[in-house]
């Protein structure tokens, strides 16, 4: 089966994104008091945070390993990395939690490396590299 140069990109971009994922949840989770200290946010917070990303990063590295990633799985990853960066700057926005200035820099760091693997997804996607 032939697989476009496009297919690659989107499946690179989709491990990239599972092994930061990945590498982010195993942080929050096996050190959730540190990062809470150092952040003012709270512990709880970012142990369940860091546990949701795991299977995420999981059916991300299964939508790459599809020789023809569904537009429906593709999709759900955008969408979610989307409500992850809309959540992470909604709460302490309206006051949900208050990060000290390294919370506030983490929180935008992490934003806007989400935001930037969702649009890199959603234009791999568009670029007719996946069949529907």
């Amino acid at each position: 089966m032939t697989e476009y140069p496009h297919q690659r990109t989107l499946k690179t971009i989709l491990v990239l994104d599972a092994a930061t994922c990945t590498g982010m949840g195993l942080l929050l989770i096996l050190a959730s008091g540190l990062v809470a200290r150092m952040t003012q946010i709270p512990a709880p917070l970012l142990f369940w945070a860091g546990l949701l990303l795991l299977p995420v990063a999981g059916f991300m590295v299964l939508t790459a390993r599809d020789p023809h990633a569904s537009a429906w799985a593709v999709l759900v990853i955008v969408a979610g990395n989307l409500l992850w960066v809309l959540a992470s700057l909604a709460l302490p926005m309206i006051g949900v939690i208050a990060p000290n200035a390294l919370g506030w820099t983490f929180i935008l760091a992490q934003a806007i490396a989400v935001t930037l693997f969702a649009w890199l997804e959603w234009s791999a996607r568009h670029t007719g590299v996946a069949a529907s």
